[in-house]
């Protein structure tokens, strides 16, 4: 068996197809690129048997990547994520059997790590010697330290209101870090510019198409751990919205491939209320979505005013029966704190906004009774210490301990 069947790209626009053996960035009619395999011979080849006894992490399905060579993976033991069912707050939201995926235990503490991995990987199989790219601050931080063990020099641009702590990931990768007084989409013009400028590998969301690959491997150990089953619905906080379009991406080659039977989960795409251009496109029947003017939210990760593969995320929702949900910064901040309480996990403002979608879809009916509904959290709380409020009585030596 060869350690990847990746055949080649396509343009999910257009259908031009590009060669996997030389560095690609986007089609030549400006959409992102799609990863493809050969299927219809893997097949014949893979079972999922054959997982038993690999290493614990995402690299255990390398025949669905697109690293040909083993000698070019680069890990930090990403992947394998708990699956938790949350009993105490499936009650108070009257969804018994709720579930939740946590990539805030993955290196780096955001799902970020999968992308950064498989996509560092790939471009260290290329020969990238140098890239760049925009962020919120987790892509940053985990492309940084995965390029830092490549060996490939980063250079990243984020707005001066990230989370410092992904900031101080960056800099103490040894990456080139640069602030800028605005939004992703102001960091990814000055990014835009350096790649011209410089010939830099461009590692901006979707302009390399293997970020999507190491994010879908979250949709691939859902399926694993659930024993080849899929949930009725999967909540994903979107921003860029690479995970959904991964996870839509791996439970459609895992149906080709006859490893799930049941029918694909609804797919949806939760955004905060003061950034929802993706909500705004679909309540509108739209293909895309429309940039986002002045967005603000205490989700940063998803503060995205316009997403390039917006498009795809739209049409994996369409294609699965899902939906489009907008939660108030309020709301999730509430969920947060209710999610910590009821279940003792510090969830992080994304993941937060997509428990609070999924209390609004089950008070609505959209989420029906009995429905496994699973909830992607994408990093962990512990990265956003500022979404917290502490008031704590200051005690002398020797007094008494306060009680509520």
């Amino acid at each position: 068996m060869r350690f990847s069947y990746i055949s080649h790209l396509h343009c999910p626009k257009c259908g031009e197809e590009y060669p996997a053996d030389r560095i690609q960035q986007l089609c030549g009619c400006g959409s992102p690129l799609l990863v493809d395999y050969d299927l219809k011979e893997l097949k014949k080849q893979w079972m999922p048997a054959d997982l038993a006894g690999r290493s614990n992490d995402l690299w255990r399905y390398h025949e669905l990547l697109p690293v040909t060579d083993e000698g070019n993976v680069v890990t930090l033991g990403e992947g394998m994520t708990p699956l938790l069912k949350l009993e105490q707050a499936g009650r108070d939201m009257d969804i018994p059997n709720l579930l939740m995926k946590d990539e805030g235990v993955i290196p780096t503490g955001s799902f970020k790590a999968r992308g950064a991995a498989v996509g560092v990987s790939k471009a260290k199989e290329l020969g990238v010697k140098e890239l760049a790219m925009p962020t919120n601050g987790n892509a940053g931080a985990a492309w940084s330290l995965y390029a830092a063990r490549a060996g490939i020099k980063a250079s990243i641009v984020m707005p001066v209101e990230a989370p410092l702590i992904t900031r101080g990931e960056v800099a103490v990768s040894g990456a080139n870090l640069n602030l800028v007084n605005g939004l992703i989409s102001d960091a990814g013009q000055i990014v835009g510019q350096a790649v011209k400028e410089h010939g830099l590998y461009d590692a901006s969301t979707l302009k390399e198409p293997y970020r999507i690959e190491g994010k879908k491997t979250m949709g691939i150990e859902i399926a694993e751990q659930m024993h080849w089953k899929v949930p009725d619905v999967i909540l994903y906080p979107a921003g860029g919205g690479v995970g959904l379009i991964g996870i839509h991406k791996a439970l459609k080659e895992l149906a080709e491939l006859g490893w799930i039977k049941n029918k694909l989960p609804r797919l949806v795409a939760v955004q905060a209320a003061g950034c929802a251009p993706i909500v705004k496109a679909w309540e509108e029947g739209k293909a895309e979505s429309e940039f986002w003017e002045n967005s603000e939210t205490a989700a940063f990760g998803i503060n995205v005013p316009k997403a390039l593969g917006d498009f795809l995320v739209l049409s994996a929702i369409a294609e699965t029966n899902g939906c489009a949900v907008a939660v108030s910064d309020s709301e999730l901040l509430e969920e947060q704190a209710r999610v910590a309480r009821l279940e003792g996990a510090f969830v992080c403002p994304e993941g937060a906004a997509a428990f609070a979608a999924a209390r609004k879809l089950r008070q609505t009916g959209w989420i029906k009774d009995g429905e496994a509904v699973l909830v992607l959290n994408t990093g962990s709380g512990i990265k956003y210490p500022e979404t917290v409020q502490t008031a704590a009585p200051v005690l002398e030596p020797g007094d008494s301990l306060l009680r509520p």
